[in-house]
């Protein structure tokens, strides 16, 4: 008898954690913030500032990614909005309701 990984409940709880960390990776790319920044200090961290500034993403995003004399700048916004909407959804503090890895 051979023991698997999902025999113990193990890999649901791999995907959950996964997810989570693809969240803050997605955070950390388009942000061009580190978790360890140190302007995060206390209670603040970088998926506490994203979901503070969640309704304003041109104040998270990497001012390189934007330019404002870009003519597309309304659907660069969008996207990158969309793509700081799926971090947060994928670092909800309930691993419950995190989105599913195969979602993301």
């Amino acid at each position: 008898m051979v023991a698997h990984v999902a025999d113990f409940g193990i890999a649901k709880l791999l995907t959950q954690i996964d997810v989570y960390s693809y969240g803050i990776l997605l955070m950390e790319v388009f942000a061009r913030k580190k978790p360890m920044d140190e302007m995060f200090t206390g209670d603040l961290t970088l998926k506490t500032w994203v979901e503070s500034l969640s309704n304003s993403v041109i104040q998270v995003i990497d001012v390189n990614l934007l330019r404002r004399e870009s003519e597309d700048l309304a659907t660069k916004l969008s996207c990158l909005s969309s793509i700081m909407a799926l971090a947060l959804s994928c670092t909800t503090n309930s691993p419950k309701e995190r989105i599913d890895m195969k979602d993301a």
